[in-house]
């Protein structure tokens, strides 16, 4: 008796594995391979003056802590705006749970030149902060803002979902056994709802590195205080210097993978926790 052969609507494996694979190679792996090629074509010693510049370190402290500051404000807020969309609702929801996806659209030259007419000296908010002794745009703080805005999305749409999936009849079942509101929170929200928090903040994280078309406006670029990578590497290009650019592109390529794989291994650890 002939077997039957199964049709799907996809392809085979191999072919469908063969063409992701190849995908994935022209769109990622063989533009981040030219990093370290090109960074080769300068010799060790070049590369480690480029890299250790006491203004490139600069760069790459203001970067690394502005991003990790604006994930951890985002990963706080993100997740009490994911809640109130999912679990509540009232007028004009629909409206704000569409503004949360602007800064996916809105173009980031854009988002800068709003932000810095905002919190310049003279702006509608940076003038009565300018007053109390607090100075936002051209400062640290104006990058952290900047970044903010850019990272609240990917927190957001990220644990909108897994809220959505959590029932609620679990946290009625808890306070009726008697835990109270922290317990609840404590011992069955955030346990449920870590490893896509975790994924949202590595997002916005390694989304805030990359940031240049919003920070560059209200940061002021000035060397050795607001002046982010990015910056340094269009610098660089600019002046003809491919390979000091790829340089300093490769350390912060670097950062963002031991960044990420720390994260993931963090992920992989709570999602283990939580199926125990």
């Amino acid at each position: 008796m002939r077997a039957t052969r199964r049709h799907h609507v996809l392809p085979g494996f191999r072919l469908t594995l063969g063409f992701t694979l190849l995908y994935l190679c022209l769109i990622v792996l063989v533009p981040l391979a030219t990093i370290p090629i090109k960074t080769s074509s300068i010799s060790w010693a070049r590369f480690v003056a480029v890299v250790t510049d006491p203004r490139v370190v600069a760069s790459y402290r203001l970067t690394l802590t502005t991003s990790f500051a604006a994930a951890a404000v985002n990963a706080v807020f993100g997740f009490l705006v994911a809640w109130v969309l999912v679990r509540y609702r009232f007028p004009g929801r629909r409206l704000v749970d569409a503004l949360i996806d602007l800064p996916f659209a809105l173009p980031t030259a854009v988002a800068g030149i709003t932000l810095t007419a905002l919190y310049a000296p003279n702006g509608w908010l940076g003038a009565p902060l300018a007053r109390h002794g607090l100075n936002v745009a051209f400062t640290p703080i104006g990058v952290t803002i900047a970044l903010v805005f850019i990272g609240l999305p990917f927190v957001v749409r990220t644990l909108q979902p897994v809220i959505d999936d959590l029932d609620v009849q679990i946290e009625e079942a808890a306070t009726s056994l008697g835990a109270n509101r922290w317990m609840v929170l404590r011992h069955i929200i955030l346990p449920y709802l870590y490893p896509a928090w975790l994924t949202g903040f590595a997002l916005a994280f390694a989304r805030s590195i990359g940031e240049y078309g919003s920070v560059v406006f209200i940061s002021g670029n000035m060397p050795m205080r607001t002046e982010i990578a990015p910056l340094l590497i269009i610098t660089k290009l600019e002046q003809y210097d491919y390979a000091g650019a790829t340089a300093i592109a490769l350390v912060m390529l670097l950062a963002s993978f031991v960044l990420l794989l720390a994260i993931n291994g963090l992920q992989h650890w709570a999602g283990r926790r939580l199926a125990n």
